[in-house]
């Protein structure tokens, strides 16, 4: 499913965007929050905070969303994805997935690997000390992590798309990609 208006940021909230001690890139933006906090937090992109560019981004998040959800799944996973290598494909969790470890995600330039964690209704994602490593030209733009609820990631090198159903927050680690939450955005 396309992002829409959503493609340009790099962080979306619903509520706020709490950001300490991180570097953004790209635009952020809030909607129908308007909470954007800065401490440390240079964020080279514009900031929308409650304006019509960020409800339009974040509509077309919201329709995006629905529609990841509704992706059919290629396989169902279970652990914590360490030492795993895939191929492009649609990934399930049917409930919370606690992610450690080395994750490599093989496969062509033009390769997409969607994550959909909590496909039975409920289920977060929480990485921990948890890395995405590309390998034979994936590009961290055609990763996606579908969210029931809440994104944990701590200490963790994490690449691609997080479209979460409640909130996310990142402490530490480093975050290549967007994070488009429902609720708050927390990165320290």
């Amino acid at each position: 499913p396309g992002l829409g208006a959503a493609a340009s940021f790099a962080v979306l909230a619903g509520t706020a965007v709490t950001c300490t001690d991180s570097t953004v890139t790209g635009d952020v933006g809030v909607y129908p929050g308007t909470a954007v906090t800065q401490t440390n937090c240079p964020i080279t992109g514009t900031i929308h905070a409650g304006d019509p560019a960020a409800a339009a981004a974040v509509n077309d998040f919201l329709s995006a969303y629905d529609a990841f959800a509704l992706v059919p799944c290629d396989a169902v996973l279970t652990g914590t994805l360490a030492a795993v290598t895939l191929a492009p494909g649609v990934y399930c969790f049917d409930a919370a997935a606690t992610l450690t470890g080395v994750l490599t995600l093989n496969g062509p330039a033009n390769g997409i690997w969607t994550f959909k964690i909590g496909t039975s209704g409920t289920g977060a994602l929480t990485g921990t000390g948890f890395s995405v490593v590309m390998a034979g030209g994936g590009q961290p733009s055609n990763v996606y992590w579908w969210v029931a609820e809440a994104a944990t990631l701590t200490d963790s090198n994490f690449v691609g798309t997080i479209l979460a159903g409640a909130a996310i927050t990142i402490t530490r680690g480093t975050f290549t990609g967007d994070a488009f939450a429902k609720a708050a955005v927390t990165m320290t």
